[in-house]
């Protein structure tokens, strides 16, 4: 089918392609307006960086904080976690991030996670078993996929993955839950993280809180409020992040059905496939805020010490004096020995420390999709889907079917 404009969004400024035409507005930024500011869901403005370039050199700049916790600064949504938690890795600066990154270095090799692909593909291959001839792939395979994932990576017990799956959705920008309910959610939450962890030291195995536990950097190791921290991001992250990739990536390629036939007929295609739905399509959001240590100069002008910006990944993806015919998503696009520079986990210090999971789990999504079900089709006019309007921006139901 030839995409069409689908439910807009009130935010952000660029909606970020849920269609093959973004706002004409990304063209004109990129040229001539590459710091101009954007309203964010909790209603503040902040100049938005969407220049590769610039995006690139301020996420591995010193000068850029993830510091937010002052009175009166710009949230990206109000009422989260996403700008609060200090114990969180992603609000964290040197050295304290440093030390915790250093510490984790070993843990998400991808030694480690191939150890987890056989039992990613067996769960994909279940939920499709699972799933009949029509269903929602959001909601009987994207969710589920990469919290069962990671619920058995960290050993979570199978009768409690319900459980985990109402707490995290209940964190999430998409979710209606209340601030009173988020918080009771997060209690509950952190208390059983806390047993999870406790039982692991009790009862040594080989799950990821167990690497986890016996990470060291020299004598140094996490504290348990640091463990417990870990846990609830993983989970989060590994919930809603990698689902969202595989929502919004089988959306994309059921718009281009002819791209999901040769995926099918091709398998040697599925890796730089990925990549390029992780290009096109994540991180899912604009990105998270920085604040401004010190004066920075970038391709827009000079960017004031104090002020909080946003360095939009998804702009940055599709800058063309980086990618040629960035809004074409193009599955042959990564097919060569050239590197691939897409932004998509981020970059510098808080480049996305589950990376190599998050690819291993995709890779095993599309794979089970494209091979056990090479018909699969929309059951509704695409152009009609309904986009979410949150911190994380995808299809809230895509109905499909498989003959």
């Amino acid at each position: 089918m030839t995409e069409q404009s689908s439910t807009t969004s009130t935010w952000p400024d660029l909606p970020p392609g849920a269609d093959g035409t973004p706002s004409p507005d990304l063209a004109r930024r990129h040229a001539e307006a590459p710091m101009e500011s954007a309203t964010l869901p909790s209603g503040d403005r902040v100049p938005m960086i969407v220049r590769y370039a610039d995006v690139r050199s301020l996420l591995a700049s010193p000068a850029s904080s993830r510091n937010l916790r002052e009175p009166g600064l710009p949230r990206m949504v109000k009422g989260t976690f996403l700008d609060d938690d200090p114990a969180a890795l992603i609000n964290q600066d040197p050295p304290e991030h440093t030390r915790y990154r250093r510490i984790l270095h070993g843990t998400f090799t991808p030694r480690h996670i191939e150890r987890w692909r056989p039992r990613a593909a067996a769960i994909a291959s279940e939920l499709i078993d699972a799933a009949g001839e029509e269903f929602d792939l959001v909601v009987d395979f994207a969710l589920p996929l990469p919290a069962q994932v990671i619920c058995e990576m960290l050993g979570v017990p199978a009768d409690r993955f319900d459980q985990f799956r109402t707490w995290t959705e209940m964190f999430l920008s998409t979710s209606e839950a209340s601030t009173e309910a988020r918080a009771e959610g997060l209690a509950a939450f952190t208390a059983y993280a806390r047993e999870l962890i406790e039982q692991h030291r009790t009862e040594p195995g080989d799950d990821l809180i167990d690497l986890l536990i016996e990470a060291r950097d020299g004598g140094d190791s996490l504290s348990e409020d640091e463990l417990t921290n870990m846990v609830f991001t993983l989970i989060l992250a590994g919930h809603e992040t990698t689902a969202s990739m595989i929502i919004r990536g089988t959306f994309r390629l059921l718009c281009h059905p002819g791209r999901y036939a040769e995926l099918a007929a091709h398998l040697e295609l599925l890796e730089p496939a990925v990549e390029e739905i992780l290009r096109h399509e994540a991180p899912g959001s604009n990105g998270m805020l920085r604040r401004i240590t010190e004066d920075v100069e970038v391709s827009g002008g000079t960017i004031p010490a104090g002020t909080v910006v946003l360095s939009n990944l998804w702009a940055a993806d599709h800058d063309p004096s980086v990618f040629e015919d960035p809004l074409r998503f193009d599955v042959h696009r990564f097919t060569g020995t050239q590197p691939n520079p897409h932004l998509a986990f981020g970059h510098g210090p808080h480049y996305c420390l589950g990376a190599n999971l998050a690819r291993m789990e995709l890779q095993e999504a599309f794979r089970a999709l494209v091979t056990r079900l090479p018909d699969l089709r929309a059951r509704e006019d695409l152009s009609a889907v309904c986009w979410s309007d949150g911190f994380v921006y995808r299809p809230r139901r895509l109905l499909v079917k498989t003959r």
